[in-house]
């Protein structure tokens, strides 16, 4: 890529269509599925989170890794106006690649309370098997190079074995640093399983009449990506298909 005028965002003319009211900004693996669900219950439409880039497909690519070039090799600014053309649908957001940008988001919405999950991570049930499919060859291309570069930022790792081994000592570096530029009077430290009251509470909404979202975070990533995967096939035949049928048009035209 050449200059910041060369970038996808600068020629987005997109703008901001809601206003963005909550960060949640909390590791993966950390319920943000479940709290994407409740904050979409509270009212919070939409709220984005890592399928969202499945479903939203290479637009979205291009832009991550231009907020990635600009945060981590100084190629271009990725201030407000960038995140609005990203993010200017969304009331809310929470995962990665999202919480990968948390001091940059704070900054750029300072109106937006914040949440910062937190689990257990010291018992068994604290695992990163979905990161293995993330460094998949079959994800190797540019498509998926957000997410690879999702997994690098966010655990220092290139593999899911180092991601597995640096995954504790990195959930407690992003919370430190989180806590270190959150203001207090924005910050909500939410237990994992605390329910509505401590959220609804710090959002200043009414406790909803159902119950709290319980989502298997691991088994609705798995079925995102099997879906990109027969998207990214079908291009792929697509393709092969299309140029079968130029060669065959070009064989005609010069038989």
């Amino acid at each position: 890529m050449g200059g910041a005028t060369s970038r996808h965002i600068d020629r987005d003319s997109r703008t901001r269509v809601v206003p963005m009211e909550v960060l949640s900004l909390g590791m993966s693996r950390t319920g943000t599925s479940s709290m994407q669900a409740a904050l979409r219950i509270l009212g919070y439409n939409d709220c984005y989170h890592a399928p969202n880039i499945l479903a939203n497909g290479q637009d979205d690519m291009d832009l991550w890794m231009e907020a990635y070039a600009a945060k981590f090799e100084g190629r271009g600014k990725f201030g407000r106006a960038e995140w609005d053309k990203l993010l200017g649908q969304c009331m809310a957001v929470t995962d990665a690649p999202c919480n990968i940008f948390a001091a940059e988001l704070i900054d750029a919405y300072p109106e937006a309370k914040i949440i910062l999950v937190e689990r257990d991570i010291e018992n068994g049930t604290f695992r990163l098997g979905h990161i293995s499919a993330f460094l998949d060859p079959f994800w190797a291309g540019r498509l998926f190079g957000v997410q690879r570069r999702t997994i690098f930022h966010a655990f220092c790792a290139r593999t899911p074995e180092e991601a597995r081994k640096n995954a504790r000592s990195r959930y407690r570096a992003h919370y430190a640093q989180v806590r270190s530029v959150a203001p207090k009077d924005r910050l909500l430290e939410y237990e994992l399983g605390s329910g509505w009251e401590p959220l609804c509470k710090f959002l200043g909404k009414e406790v909803p009449d159902v119950s709290f979202p319980r989502i298997n975070e691991a088994a609705e990533l798995k079925k995102a990506m099997e879906r990109m995967r027969w998207v990214c096939i079908a291009r792929a035949i697509r393709n092969v298909v299309g140029g079968l049928l130029v060669c065959v048009g070009i064989g005609y035209y010069f038989a």
